[in-house]
């Protein structure tokens, strides 16, 4: 022992669907920087993607309302930092570890978050 106190790892949140590997890649979106999973508003439970949630989650997706941007839905696949909404949609990269985020999946923000306008 050398005498200082260690704390253990945090558990990471379980992620649901089709996932293909421990940073939350799925058969759907693979590539390198695919490393995020969303929380969904309506089960509460993370997927790598909305087509992961259609498929295994049993009911029908609900999007983040614009009060709740600053809920933690956003988890790093790279290091398990859960993310606010409000943060991740700001961001290209995890604020934590500083892993890159797919910039692609902007073109998805309407099917996870309610959108002004």
């Amino acid at each position: 022992m050398d005498g200082m106190t260690h704390d253990a790892p945090a558990a990471r949140p379980r992620v649901l669907g089709a996932v293909v590997d421990d940073e939350t890649r799925c058969v759907h979106y693979r590539t390198e920087v695919d490393i995020v999973a969303i929380r969904f508003a309506c089960c509460g439970e993370y997927y790598p993607c909305h087509l992961c949630h259609e498929e295994a989650a049993g009911h029908p997706a609900r999007q983040w309302p614009l009060a709740e941007r600053d809920t933690r839905a956003i988890l790093c696949g790279a290091c398990g930092a859960e993310l606010p909404i409000a943060t991740y949609l700001e961001v290209d990269a995890c604020p934590e570890c500083d892993a890159a985020f797919n910039p692609r999946c902007r073109l998805h923000t309407h099917l996870y978050f309610e959108t002004e306008g």
